[in-house]
């Protein structure tokens, strides 16, 4: 059950084939040089989308160390308002989720349950902590967390600007971007005491009238019991359309009582 509800809440990797122009590196590789921490968070936030509807359909892929599913998903963003995710398999939904930054209401067809409740629950059951902003910014290829609240060291190697959290803590996060756009193009978060490591990397840029959006998002957790991963690959992107966010539980479901 957890493989589609990590699917939803964690989401995918995304490689779109399309007629307009990706974007492309710096041809003349001009020097790059060190620059403060707040000026590569200035620059990266500078790329910001804007938008108030996005609709994106996408092939997933889920993997651990004991199976591997591909599945497709169907993810409707009103931004900063909800987010629905509809994952199915050979044309079924299997599972959805509809994501409000106050609520999170999920349901998944082979156990036949559902969850409603907030973030803060859902949080300590999967292990991971998240919420509305987390997961939308992982959809649209920004940072997880909010930067400007941080404080972080910075390094310069080979033409990616690296950012450390200063917090002398057992959690590590880094962000890592490109220098000459300061988009993101990985973000790592570990804690050594528990052996475990997540890592989100993005690629596949392309830029539309709204601004900039990856097209590939690649999501590995290592832990000790194993290794899990999902890739996403946009197919469809599209921005501003009227979209409706129909969410219901079907007749007979279990609802899932974390404790």
């Amino acid at each position: 059950m957890k493989k589609y509800i990590m699917i939803l809440l964690l989401v995918f990797i995304v490689s779109c084939k399309s007629k307009s122009s990706a974007v492309q590196g710096n041809d003349n590789k001009e020097e790059v040089n060190p620059i403060a921490a707040n000026k590569i968070i200035d620059g990266h936030y500078n790329n910001k989308l804007q938008f108030s509807t996005l609709y994106i359909k996408a092939s997933a892929k889920y993997s651990d160390d004991k199976q591997s599913q591909n599945v497709t998903a169907e993810i409707k963003i009103k931004k900063d308002e909800q987010i629905l995710v509809s994952i199915r398999f050979l044309g079924i939904t299997m599972a959805k989720a509809l994501i409000t930054p106050n609520s999170v209401s999920y349901y998944e067809k082979i156990g036949g349950s559902y969850y409603e409740g907030d973030f803060s629950s859902l949080s300590k059951w999967l292990g991971t902590d998240l919420d509305f902003n987390k997961v939308q910014n992982l959809l649209l290829g920004a940072a997880i967390d909010d930067l400007k609240k941080g404080k972080y060291t910075e390094t310069l190697v080979d033409r990616v600007y690296r950012l450390d959290e200063a917090k002398e803590t057992d959690i590590k996060k880094s962000f890592f971007f490109e220098a000459d756009t300061f988009l993101l193009e990985k973000e790592q978060i570990s804690q050594t005491s528990k052996n475990i490591m997540m890592q989100i990397a993005y690629g596949d840029n392309k830029t539309f009238d709204q601004g900039t959006l990856p097209r590939t998002i690649a999501i590995e957790a290592i832990q000790p019991k194993g290794k899990t991963e999902i890739n996403l690959n946009y197919n469809t992107i599209t921005f501003n359309e009227e979209l409706s966010f129909p969410y219901s539980v079907p007749n007979g479901y279990k609802k899932i009582i974390i404790k």
